[in-house]
């Protein structure tokens, strides 16, 4: 039940980031996407799937994010693309947000896959290595490597020539920053949901040698 509830909020947070990602911010005179303001909840829901119910559930929910988002962005698509009624007068508006949404979405379909994954791996082989102890240096370490390789793919395929060059760099940099210090910040409220959460499924999944990290390998679980 917890588990499903999970893979809700994780794909309404992958949605809902396309399209806060078309809207720029200014963060103490610096440029950010809407995208921060959600986004660093999937990993957080990344590492908690990863933590209790281990690598092959947290595959199975990456790609089932992957396949609802590319659903609302498709369908966003076809709408932005047929004509309005007579009395529609904003399409420019619409397009803005879905016009632009396809491309942020390709974009993040290939960020996300690679991100979430890396994220999930580190996520699993620390938890042998420490044999379970040190939740929170994992859940901070696995979010450095996955937002680093997020951001990296993403900002330069989704945003380059809409936003000036000089500027991307200091981009990727401030998302990685603010994502990690969004999950320091989280953290002890991380914790007392991972421990929650273990106390009611009774799950607390250590992935051994059998387990397979071939991300194609949905329905594994």
């Amino acid at each position: 039940m917890l588990f499903m509830l999970f893979g809700v909020l994780f794909c309404v947070c992958l949605i809902a980031s396309n399209i806060f990602e078309t809207k720029q911010l200014s963060f103490f005179g610096h440029s950010q996407t809407g995208g921060v303001l959600v986004f660093p909840i999937s990993y957080i829901i990344n590492d908690v799937v990863s933590e209790v119910w281990g690598f092959r559930k947290t595959r199975f929910i990456i790609w089932l994010g992957f396949l609802m988002n590319f659903f609302f962005v498709a369908v966003g698509a076809l709408c932005d693309w047929l004509p309005g009624a007579e009395y529609w007068n904003n399409d420019e508006g619409f397009h803005q947000i879905f016009g632009l949404a396809p491309r942020i979405a390709a974009a993040s379909f290939v960020a996300f896959v690679i991100g979430s994954f890396i994220n999930a791996y580190v996520m699993s082989r620390m938890k042998i290595v420490n044999k379970g102890k040190h939740f929170s240096l994992r859940a901070i370490l696995s979010t450095v490597f996955g937002e680093s390789a997020d951001s990296l793919i993403f900002f330069p395929l989704a945003l380059g020539g809409i936003v000036p060059m000089e500027e991307l760099p200091w981009l990727m940099l401030y998302q990685v920053i603010l994502k990690t210090v969004y999950e320091i910040v989280a953290l002890p409220l991380t914790i007392r949901i991972v421990k929650a959460v273990k106390k009611y499924e009774n799950e607390d999944v250590y992935d051994n040698d059998l387990v397979s990290y071939n991300i194609f390998k949905m329905f594994n679980i």
